[in-house]
């Protein structure tokens, strides 16, 4: 539980034929951790793949189809009936929005022209003032009825074809700016212009009339096209979630490909398996490739680039369902060196305590469960973003819970636990208590100033506990990566370990009424000793490093700045765990002041209730909220510079095996 599991670095020899099939085999069960190398530059599959994905993301867009971020178990490669399938899809639902996007740019260029001509109309004005309108051009002539379907082929989505009366007379309306190209294409089918009188007032209704019913028939256009679009939408929504993921799938098996060494007729792969999974992963690649594959394994050891240190084996870590909701605070800081102790499981446990301890209250504790029930897997859908924050919030909102017991509140209210806990303790102890443990030092509440001094000082327990199993992890990872110096000769090694409890054990010595005596300062210099001048005496023997390389005043600085920052560090990272019981105590102010000001309100009105219990729900939020945020980054701050500090000098690189998945969204 405290080590990763162990790693088998593998070898395959797979013939091309066999490799897809492979790499299917690896992308769908996440098996192979792959070396991080440059794929090559250039490669034409790759870019055509890409395209098609694209291609099917617009398409999905274009339906409002969602993509779901991870595959399925069956998505596999595509074939060459995929591939037709995809180009047959994309295709008609391309042409259909190529329809839906002329059809509507057709019906806004009529709604604009019909609002400028229905404004100039009003004005009862003759023809030749409409070359003043702000948006349209306007050309009358005649034109053969035979050419005008061209015409407005040629011109659709850039001018409008009016017909004027039953003959050959039209008028031609475009925007200002598409003036010249309307002209050109004017001029290319023999288009006349013709002369309309000076006072003739007519036009502005015959337009009306046509570009009303064209707007009519692209109208009643757009709508068939919303009809297809919504029957596509139910037949092809499946098909083409399938096509996308079978291609996104493709797409990295070509990018692994590309990184690939390839000789002759053979693909060489090489990677990391857990050896938990060797078994039935070379069973499995067996029988996909009928035997054709050659599997060679080595242990981490045996890998002259590991043992360089040029390359480090990926670290995969097995944890229980409680431990594993604390993965991503360990993870966020750095993934712990293969081979040395996984300090998740001590995260979990020290983190649910403390913020157990700082925040104790029955009922907002168990808020913080409920709110870590329902963003679980087995919660509501509408919290499914905050299922990887579940279990730590399920376990403080446990531990919150049992320190409300021990102190008594329920929502800030500090008499509803006092008849059960009395019960309970004259049973245990044989003399009823109002409260276990009390923190506020009021006497009314059978708290004291020496109370709270003991509190402070568990506290501290609690701190010298947490830098104590951090130096002792950090000796054994030493240890195990061979680095027996800072193992034995650092202040967070062996040396620092007996220097940081002797000066505890002769702390108490003196705070008991005993002295100092002979031996307790030498057991203390020695191990300064050990921590400043062993670790300069064995490299000046071994010849890494002179003792005296910048000069013996330098040196000799240096010795008393480690002097210093081995006692501030010891002090300080012990002493920060007062903030403990310091939060846990403004906690307990501030739900008094809370419960103190409900009480008033409900004695003192006789409408008071309501008020009470708006504060109190205001209340308690803010404290739950304002105060619990707080909290879990106070926690958070503990853990990483007071435990992380002393044994986290160098990360590993987490087990990350390929497999096919993050492959919704657009691209």
């Amino acid at each position: 539980m405290l080590r990763p599991r162990k790693m088998k670095f593998f070898e395959l020899t797979v013939f091309k034929d066999d490799i897809n099939t492979v790499l299917e085999y690896l992308g769908t069960n996440g098996v192979m951790h792959f070396p991080d190398s440059q794929p090559s530059a250039d490669n034409k599959e790759i870019a055509r793949i890409d395209k098609i994905i694209e291609r099917l993301h617009s398409a999905c867009k274009y339906i409002n189809t969602e993509i779901p971020s991870e595959p399925k178990e069956d998505v596999s490669i595509p074939d060459e009936a995929s591939l037709a399938l995809t180009e047959k899809l994309c295709s008609v639902l391309e042409n259909l929005k190529g329809r839906e996007l002329r059809a509507g740019g057709e019906k806004q260029h009529l709604l604009e022209t019909l609002d400028e001509v229905k404004t100039f109309s009003k004005m009862n004005v003759p023809y030749s003032d409409l070359s003043h309108l702000s948006y349209l051009t306007l050309r009358i002539g005649r034109l053969d009825p035979k050419k005008h379907d061209t015409l407005r082929e040629n011109l659709k989505g850039r001018a409008l074809i009016v017909p004027l009366d039953d003959n050959d007379r039209i008028l031609a309306a475009c925007s200002r700016k598409g003036r010249f190209v309307m002209d050109s294409e004017l001029k290319k089918i023999a288009f006349e212009p013709v002369t309309i009188p000076e006072n003739y007032k007519n036009i502005s209704d015959e337009m009306l009339k046509s570009l009303e019913e064209q707007l009519n028939i692209v109208e009643t256009e757009l709508k068939e096209i919303a009809g297809e679009k919504e029957k596509l939408s139910a037949e092809s929504a499946p098909e083409l979630v399938k096509l996308v993921m079978s291609w996104q799938a493709a797409l990295t098996v070509e990018q692994l490909k590309s990184r690939l060494v390839i000789t002759g007729s053979v693909f060489m792969l090489s990677g990391w398996i857990p050896q938990y999974m060797v078994k039935e992963a070379v069973k499995g690649l067996l029988e996909l490739c009928g035997g054709r594959v050659a599997i060679r394994s080595y242990n981490p050891d045996e890998i002259s680039s590991v043992r360089d240190g040029k390359e480090k084996v990926p670290v995969l870590f097995k944890h229980g369902s409680f431990v594993k909701g604390f993965e991503g605070m360990v993870s966020s800081f750095g993934t712990p060196p293969y081979g040395t102790i996984d300090p998740t499981p001590l995260v979990a446990l020290f983190y649910t305590l403390i913020f157990g301890i700082m925040f104790g209250d029955l009922g907002q504790g168990f808020v913080l469960f409920l709110l870590g029930f329902f963003s679980s897997s087995r919660g509501l859908k509408i919290m499914a973003g905050f299922r990887k924050y579940s279990t730590a919030l399920i376990s403080v909102g446990i531990a919150s819970m049992f320190m409300g017991i021990l102190n008594g509140e329920v929502f800030t209210n500090e008499w509803l636990l006092v008849e059960p806990t009395r019960i309970i303790s004259a049973a245990i102890i044989g003399h009823p208590v109002d409260r276990a443990l009390n923190i506020l030092p009021m006497p009314e509440r059978g708290g004291s100033i020496t109370k709270l001094f003991y509190f402070f000082g568990f506290t501290i327990g609690i701190g010298i506990i947490l830098n104590t199993l951090g130096m002792i992890i950090n000796i054994i990872n030493r240890c195990i990566l061979k680095k027996y110096i800072e193992a034995f000769f650092s202040r967070t090694g062996f040396s620092g370990l007996v220097l940081f409890w002797y000066s505890l054990f002769t702390a108490f010595r003196l705070f008991t009424g005993y002295g100092i005596r002979w031996y307790d300062i030498t057991v203390i210099s020695v191990s300064f000793f050990c921590i400043l001048f062993a670790p300069v005496i064995v490299k000046s023997i071994t010849q890494e490093k002179s003792a005296l390389e910048h000069g013996a005043f330098t040196f000799v600085i240096e010795v008393f700045v480690e002097v210093l920052e081995t006692v501030s560090t010891y002090f300080s990272n012990t002493i920060s765990f007062v903030r403990v019981g310091a939060f846990a105590l403004s906690h307990a102010v501030l739900s008094y002041v809370v419960f103190y000001f409900t009480e008033m309100l409900v004695v003192s009105s006789p409408i008071g209730t309501i008020p009470a219990a708006l504060l109190l729900i205001f209340g308690n939020s803010l404290i739950i909220v304002l105060e619990g945020l707080i909290v879990a980054i106070q926690v958070v701050r503990l853990q990483y510079y007071e435990f992380f500090s002393k044994f986290f000098f160098e990360t590993g690189v987490a087990f990350t095996p390929f497999r096919f998945k993050s492959i919704g969204g657009t691209k």
